[in-house]
C-alpha cells in the first residue's frame, strides 16, 4: 500500500506540477490509520520529486531514448519509484524494489507494462554504471537532478565548485532544528527532557534557542510539541529574527507573516508583552499561525487577514517591521521537494514585488525604528541588489551592520547572509535599516 500510496501521489505532482505538505500529510493520514510505513512513503515521496531529472537520465540509458522521451508519465512514474528505491534505500533490497514495483506497475497498468518496467529495471541491476554529459552545467544538472538553467546561473554566480556542493547539499535529508519556547522552558531543560527519553538531540553551535536532531518522528510525536514547549524553525530563519531584535513592551508589524515561524519567535522574545500585528492574505496559512500561537500560549499576537498591500492605515506606528517577503525559494530547496523546479520562473516579476513590499513596508516604521528585509532566497538580485536600490530610493534609511547582532561568519558587506554547504542551515538573507528621521 505504501508504495500505490507514494506512486499516485508522485502522479499527482507530475500532472498538476503542484505539491504541498497539505497533499503530503493527506495522504500520510490514510497511511497511519492502516499502520503503514510513513516515513518510507515521505521518503520516496519527496526522493522521487527531488531526483526525478537523474532517474530519467539513467533510465533513458537502458531503452530507445527517443520513445523513452515520449513514453507516458504514468509509466515513467512506476520506473522512477523503482529505480529510487534501488539507489537510495538501502532497507529495501533490490529484488524487493523491483518484484514489488512490477506487480503493482502490472495490477495497475497491465502485463505489458510491467514487462516493460522489469526489462529496464533489471537491466540497470545488471550495469548500473552510467556515464554524465562532460559539460559542468549538463553534468551537475543530470548526476545530482536540478533544471540546466538553474545550474548554469549558479556556476555563473559562484563557480563550478560551490555549485556542486550546494546540488549535493540539498540532495542530504536536512536535520530537524528545534526551536525552543523559551516562555515555558529553557534549552538545558528541554535537552534533558529528550536525553531522559533516549531521542539524541545536540545543541545548536550557533543559536541559543535551538536544538538539533536527526529523530525527526520521535520528537514530532513527542508530547511536549503539542504542549508548546518547542516549534520546528530552521536555525536561519530564528538568526533573522534575531537580527531583528525585537523587545518586550514594543509595536512590531510582520507583513507577509504565514505560517507565523518567525512571528511566533518575535512574540515569544517579546515574553509576551507589546503587540506583533501578523499580517498575510491566505485564511488557511494564518490558521496555522493561529493554531502555532494557540500552542505556545501567546497571548501578544494580533491577526490581520488581509494583502499585506492593503493593509492600513498607512502610518509609522511600528518600533520594528519585518518584511519576510516571497522569493524563489533557492535557500529551501533540501526541504521543498519540488521547488527546484519552478525556482527560476517569473523572477523578474519577484524582483518587482519584493521592491514593492520593502517600499510599503518602509511606511511604517517610525523614526528611530527598524526595518528588517528577509528572503529565503541566494538569488543577489533579490537580496543584495535591492537593499542597495532601497537604499539609494531612501535617504531616510541606513543600513545596521548585522554584526552588531550575528557572528561575523553569518555577515557579508554588513547584511546576514548564509550559504547552506558552509553553514548546514537553509539559505538565507537579511538587511537590517534604521530609519534616521
Amino acid at each position: 500500500m505504501v508504495r500505490e500510496e507514494a506512486y499516485y501521489t508522485i502522479l499527482k505532482v507530475f500532472k498538476d506540477t503542484e505539491f504541498s505538505d497539505t497533499l503530503l500529510h493527506q495522504r500520510a493520514k490514510k497511511l497511519k490509520g492502516s499502520k503503514e510505513n510513513v516515513a518510507l512513503f515521505y521518503n520516496m515521496v519527496k526522493g522521487v520529486i527531488k531526483m526525478r531529472l537523474k532517474l530519467d537520465y539513467i533510465l533513458s540509458q537502458y531503452t530507445d531514448k527517443d520513445k523513452f522521451a515520449q513514453t507516458d508519465i504514468k509509466i515513467k512514474t512506476w520506473l522512477y519509484l523503482g529505480l529510487y528505491q534501488m539507489m537510495y534505500l538501502d532497507s529495501i533490497p533490490d529484488h524487493a524494489a523491483i518484484n514489488e514495483t512490477v506487480e503493482l506497475a502490472k495490477k495497475n497498468m497491465g502485463e505489458k507494462v510491467g514487462d516493460f518496467v522489469n526489462a529496464i529495471l533489471r537491466a540497470y541491476q545488471r550495469n548500473p554504471e552510467v556515464k554524465y554529459p562532460e559539460d559542468p552545467v549538463i553534468r551537475i544538472a543530470y548526476e545530482h537532478s536540478y533544471p540546466p538553467e538553474l545550474i548554469a546561473k549558479w556556476i555563473e554566480l559562484w563557480g563550478e565548485e560551490d555549485t556542486e556542493y550546494l546540488a549535493l547539499f540539498y540532495n542530504e535529508n536536512p536535520r530537524l532544528h528545534i526551536r525552543v519556547n523559551t516562555t515555558a522552558t529553557t534549552r538545558d531543560k528541554l535537552i534533558q527532557y529528550f536525553t531522559k527519553r533516549d531521542i539524541p538531540v545536540t545543541p545548536s553551535p550557533v543559536s541559543k534557542v535551538t536544538i538539533l536532531t536527526d529523530a525527526a518522528d520521535e520528537v514530532l510525536e513527542d508530547v511536549a510539541f503539542s504542549e508548546g514547549y518547542f516549534s520546528i524553525q530552521d536555525t536561519s530563519s530564528t538568526l533573522i529574527v534575531d537580527l531583528l531584535d525585537p523587545h518586550p513592551e514594543e509595536n512590531i508589524l510582520d507583513l507577509f507573516a504565514a505560517p507565523g515561524g518567525k512571528c511566533t519567535y518575535i512574540a515569544e522574545k517579546m515574553v509576551n508583552t507589546g503587540e506583533v500585528v501578523a499580517v498575510d492574505k491566505i485564511p488557511n496559512k494564518m490558521k496555522l499561525l493561529k493554531q502555532a500561537a494557540d500552542r505556545l500560549q501567546l497571548t501578544n499576537i494580533k491577526q490581520v487577514v488581509t494583502d499585506a498591500f492593503r493593509y492600513g492605515p498607512v502610518a509609522p506606528a511600528y518600533d520594528r517591521v519585518l518584511a519576510d517577503v516571497p522569493c524563489s525559494g533557492w535557500g529551501v530547496f533540501g526541504r521543498k521537494a519540488d521547488l527546484r523546479w519552478q525556482a527560476n520562473k517569473n523572477i523578474e516579476e519577484l524582483v518587482k514585488l519584493q521592491e514593492k513590499a520593502l517600499d510599503y513596508a518602509a511606511n511604517f516604521v517610525r523614526a528611530g525604528g527598524i526595518l528588517v528585509y528577509s528572503t529565503c532566497t541566494l538569488n543577489p538580485a533579490e537580496n543584495e541588489e535591492q537593499i542597495k536600490k532601497f537604499l539609494q530610493r531612501n535617504p531616510k534609511f541606513t543600513l545596521v551592520n548585522a554584526k552588531e547582532i550575528l557572528p561575523s561568519d553569518f555577515v557579508v558587506e554588513g547584511m546576514f547572509k548564509t550559504l547552506p554547504f558552509k553553514h548546514d542551515m537553509d539559505g538565507a538573507f537579511a538587511a537590517k535599516m534604521r530609519k534616521t528621521r
